[in-house]
């Protein structure tokens, strides 16, 4: 075999490598490029979208009074010992053009927020979503534990007016410390000329809780007038019945002598 012949086979065989080189890279390139457009498809690449039930929702007025959900709320101080314990159901009502509407606060869509002093404690209930609280602020001047404001905001989903009041300077439910106030009543609070808001059922009870629990319940004064409300009324009915036997009876024993009289 001649030099020139072998120069040609070698020159053949190097141009043939590359060529099968060339293809193989070629061929690769699609193989990639058919694996990228397929897994893109739904649910493998693209990451799956949140659903907007999952985001927190605004308050959603309603048309019609319902009776609230009632929450257990627990505020803790510094030293991780309730300060606040209240048992309550919440409602917002709003008006607007003389139209009432409400929304009932939910305690698995609530924060429990504050802080506790030696005389002063403040129980925020937070609406998740930005979508309102409402604040509740107890004093304690001596043994007796009141509260002395009731402050509140509700952002509804409906339009972007917030609808905020306040009551302060106040001395509403006065109770001895160590004790719990009861109150099965609904009591209703005008923060606003816009807002109002009704607790109910509620107890409550601020400063010192022994292992976290209620103490001794006393009863709201508007539960006590519910109570005996009844039995003033039938003490009265009573007492307007023997009035008038009594009055009967003198009349007629009157009349009685007078006839014996003429005879």
């Amino acid at each position: 075999m001649t030099d020139k012949l072998r120069n040609n086979m070698h020159r053949e065989t190097i141009l043939f490598l590359l060529v099968a080189i060339i293809m193989g890279n070629s061929l690769m390139t699609a193989a990639l490029d058919q694996t990228i457009i397929t897994t893109d498809e739904p649910g493998l690449n693209k990451p799956e979208p949140i659903e907007q039930s999952s985001l927190p929702q605004k308050p959603v007025l309603q048309p019609k009074e319902t009776v609230p959900v009632t929450g257990n709320y627990v505020l803790n101080d510094t030293a991780g010992t309730p300060c606040i314990k209240v048992s309550m159901g919440v409602e917002y009502i709003v008006i607007e053009k003389k139209k009432a509407s409400y929304f009932n606060l939910d305690p698995s869509t609530t924060l429990t927020k504050g802080r506790c002093d030696q005389k002063e404690a403040v129980l925020s209930l937070t609406i998740v979503g930005e979508g309102g609280y409402l604040n509740l602020t107890f004093e304690k001047e001596g043994n007796i534990s009141y509260v002395s404001k009731v402050k509140a905001n509700l952002s509804p989903s409906k339009g972007n007016k917030n609808y905020p009041g306040v009551i302060e300077h106040e001395k509403l439910f006065p109770t001895a410390v160590g004790r719990s106030l009861k109150c099965n009543s609904q009591t209703e609070f005008h923060l606003a000329e816009n807002l109002r808001v009704k607790l109910g059922p509620l107890q409550f009870q601020a400063f010192k809780l022994t292992n976290g629990k209620f103490g001794e319940e006393v009863e709201c004064w508007a539960d006590f007038n519910k109570r005996i409300f009844p039995i003033i009324i039938g003490a009265t009915v009573v007492g307007l019945l023997l009035i008038a036997v009594l009055t009967f009876l003198i009349i007629w024993s009157r009349r009685r002598h007078a006839g014996y009289d003429r005879i």
